[in-house]
């Protein structure tokens, strides 16, 4: 059941990125298409090797910074930004580059905050960024880059009849599950931007005539 319904979130967020890409080409300077392509790209991360992950998140990074150069004040946007931000920080394995990050998504977060003062979503991420760096020592002192880093190209992937490779890839697939649950962790509400803008641009297939 939870595969079937990461293999569902992988299809819509794939969808909405090919539908973002496509929007983009007519229109460039619409900053929620934008805002959707970047968050689709955040959570497409999460499925990912951690060095595609890297290149995926800055990817997002680069939509979401278009979409801000448009509308500086854009909360969503920025409160985006601050998920980018973090995500990234995490796969990166320097403390000093991941505080650049964490820093970053700091001030995104605080933007947010002040173009929506009510919204209690953007106070909860602005709240548990500010426990991030902390969370990145720990975990990066028990080598969770060079555990992650040894998970390959892919999570699951390949088999092997050996038990030296049984124990490898039961240690890759741990490795994987922590690196998913981090990316989760400060990704995960993300879904609710991309699926609203998602829900007004588009129709999803399987509910097309």
């Amino acid at each position: 059941m939870e595969m079937q319904m990461d293999f569902d979130r992988l299809l819509l967020f794939e969808h909405a990125r090919r539908n973002a890409e496509a929007t983009y080409a007519q229109n460039p300077l619409d900053t929620e298409n934008l805002t959707r392509w970047g968050g689709a790209l955040l959570e497409l991360s999460a499925f990912q090797s951690v060095e595609e992950s890297r290149t995926m998140i800055k990817d997002a990074i680069s939509k979401l910074d278009e979409a801000l150069s448009i509308d500086p004040n854009k909360h969503d946007t920025l409160w985006c930004m601050g998920n980018a931000q973090t995500s990234y920080a995490f796969l990166t394995p320097d403390k000093d580059a991941a505080k650049s990050y964490f820093d970053s998504a700091y001030t995104y977060f605080q933007k947010a905050i002040d173009e929506d003062p009510g919204n209690e979503l953007y106070q909860k991420s602005f709240e548990v960024a500010a426990k991030a760096p902390q969370l990145h020592k720990e975990l990066h002192k028990q080598n969770f880059s060079q555990q992650i880093t040894a998970s390959g190209p892919g999570c699951g992937a390949g088999s092997s009849t050996s038990s030296n490779a049984n124990a490898r890839g039961l240690k890759s697939q741990k490795s994987c599950d922590l690196k998913y649950d981090i990316c989760g962790w400060v990704i995960l509400a993300v879904s609710i931007v991309v699926w609203i803008g998602f829900a007004k641009a588009n129709v999803p297939p399987h509910e097309a005539r």
